[in-house]
């Protein structure tokens, strides 16, 4: 059976980073489902791109995913950190063991600001994590602790997201496959 990864979309999020991580999901055979973390399907991104998700995050509030992405976007990540649907999500597949994997602003935005670092060491943007109380900042490219994996923004969007499709995947010779294949020469399995 296929792995399954939520990617949680809020107004205002980086389509850069969410696009990145959709497609090397995808290419990776996880099956991925965009969720809009507001009213509407329909999520305006941090350049005023309008995308249509999959689902509403009200109507999942019993499903499991293998992994929850959290993409960043400095409104984007402040409309999830004060949701407290996206708060319960993310804790309920954490407790599960589920990946939990933000990106760039997200780690110390919405997990942090949310006390859902629980003592992990992570990565994010700039100098967020100065405010951060409940996690223990590393300044890597992607950082892995427990079921918490974390990129640090948009320029590591490819190695996050090929990092996290093969952590839910296992899969060594399709990502070091569709790595090769896409030239990101600055990722392989057996380097992670």
């Amino acid at each position: 059976m296929s792995k399954q990864a939520a990617i949680l979309l809020a107004p205002g999020f980086e389509e850069a980073e969410a696009f990145i991580i959709i497609d090397i999901l995808n290419r990776l055979k996880v099956k991925v489902t965009t969720v809009a973390c507001h009213s509407a399907r329909e999520v305006p991104s941090y350049h005023a791109v309008p995308v249509f998700t999959d689902v509403l995050l009200s109507d999942l509030q019993h499903q499991m995913f293998d992994a929850v992405v959290i993409p960043g976007g400095p409104d984007g990540t402040v409309n999830l950190a004060a949701n407290p649907q996206v708060t319960t999500f993310i804790r309920r597949h954490d407790d599960a063991g589920k990946w939990i994997a933000p990106i760039c602003s997200a780690a110390a935005r919405v997990l942090g600001g949310n006390h859902l670092l629980k003592g992990r060491r992570y990565t994010c943007s700039g100098d967020l994590y100065q405010s951060v109380t409940d996690g223990v900042y590393c300044p890597d490219s992607v950082v892995e602790d427990g079921n918490l994996i974390s990129g640090k923004g948009l320029g590591k969007s490819f190695e996050f997201a090929f990092q996290l499709a093969w952590r839910l995947t296992g899969d060594t010779d399709t990502a070091d496959f569709q790595a090769e294949h896409i030239y990101f020469d600055h990722w392989r399995s057996g380097n992670a």
